[in-house]
């Protein structure tokens, strides 16, 4: 019968070189971080864990505990307090009423202070202090170590702060949600009255690949942005905060997605038709060469080993048919599962009849005596 019980597994240890991959770029801003999107994985960082005042991406907790307490299709009565709320608005007046997605779209595409409050009055239940303490409370379930909440749309105030760490983290848990990923991608909407949400991101215009995330302004927090960006299968996530300016920080926050793809280069760690194992057939014929049933070239990080393992029959049972799957080769990189490929018979076989098979018992047989006279 085919033996998969002893698996047949070699691992090779392999590098892309990184040679002619650029420098760190020279970044101003107060901190920030470059991960992979996929595994959170750090890839450059500066100052990642100082706690400093984060502006609007304070946006990102509120729409979360908005998204885990309200429905998109909820109505909300806009409160004075959020009507008269300060700095950027989509110009919301009081006993207004608007749906939850409205005020989603307002507060992540325009980065509206009024829609943040109007969100947080609702789901707080008439208290933006009952909010704040919910933001904190999911902060510390959620590993936000750096951060304290002051208020739900990033406006400054007295010990609101987090680091950049945190809020990529934060940024990486919210994306995960479809509707969250649709609206940050959105240039403009239209909500009630006519009126047109435009967006403060000006990457999504400019750098190819990007899909969010949010920006941030304030005196005391300069010019801040988590960003978002997909190439070649990798998800790439950079965070710059207090960037002295607008242009500056879209300047580097440009360079840091760069720098963080040319981390990644596709390699054709599979090949199609290759043969990376082979399965004994018995009877005297020759072993059968195990050959990929495809190709896998990822986008794998330059300078980290990846290992190849392969599982396969150490023999099979005849007849077997080209194309057959015996096995089957993956690919790993820190211990991360980078693709799996199905090992097949390269040709097929048939088993040989009853005259074919008492033959070669018998020149076995043989070949056993003459041992023993020999």
């Amino acid at each position: 019968m085919t033996r998969f019980l002893v698996a047949a597994v070699a691992a090779a240890a392999l590098a892309l070189s990184a040679a002619g991959v650029a420098a760190p770029p020279q970044v101003r801003g107060r901190a920030f971080v470059v991960e992979n999107g996929a595994t959170g994985e750090v890839l450059l960082a500066h100052y990642a864990r100082e706690r400093v005042p984060i502006a609007s991406i304070t946006k990102l907790m509120t729409v979360l505990l908005t998204l885990e307490h309200a429905r998109p299709g909820d109505v909300v009565t806009v409160s004075p307090f959020a009507a008269e709320v300060g700095e950027s608005s989509a110009d919301l007046r009081a006993g207004e009423r608007l749906t939850v997605l409205e005020l989603l779209e307002a507060a992540l595409i325009q980065s509206a202070n009024d829609a943040a409050d109007a969100l947080a009055f609702y789901v707080g239940h008439g208290s933006e202090e009952r909010f704040v303490a919910m933001m904190n409370a999911r902060a510390r379930r959620l590993g936000l170590r750096d951060t304290h909440f002051v208020r739900p749309d990033g406006l400054d105030a007295a010990g609101h702060v987090s680091s950049a760490r945190d809020v990529t983290l934060l940024a990486r848990i919210l994306m995960h949600r479809p509707l969250v990923r649709k609206i940050v991608r959105m240039r403009a909407a239209t909500i009630s009255r006519g009126r047109t949400l435009h967006t403060w991101n000006d990457l999504l215009s400019s750098y190819p690949g990007i899909f969010g995330v949010k920006t941030g302004h304030t005196s005391a927090a300069g010019w801040s942005e988590v960003a978002a960006a997909r190439r070649r299968g990798v998800t790439i996530y950079a965070t710059l905060l207090g960037s002295p300016d607008r242009s500056t920080r879209n300047a580097d926050l440009s360079q840091l997605l760069d720098w963080g793809f040319a981390r990644y280069r596709p390699a054709a760690l599979v090949v199609k038709g290759r043969a990376y194992a082979s399965a004994e057939l018995g009877y005297g014929r020759e072993p059968l060469p195990l050959v990929a049933s495809g190709s896998l070239t990822p986008s794998v990080r330059v300078n980290v080993p990846f290992v190849r393992r392969v599982v396969a029959a150490d023999a099979a049972d005849l007849p077997v048919t080209r194309g057959q799957t015996l096995g089957r080769i993956e690919v790993f990189q820190r211990g991360r599962l980078l693709g799996s490929v199905p090992l097949v018979a390269s040709r097929s076989v048939t088993r040989p009849g009853l005259a074919g098979r008492a033959g070669w018992y018998a020149a076995r047989t043989l070949d056993h005596l003459g041992g023993w006279f020999s």
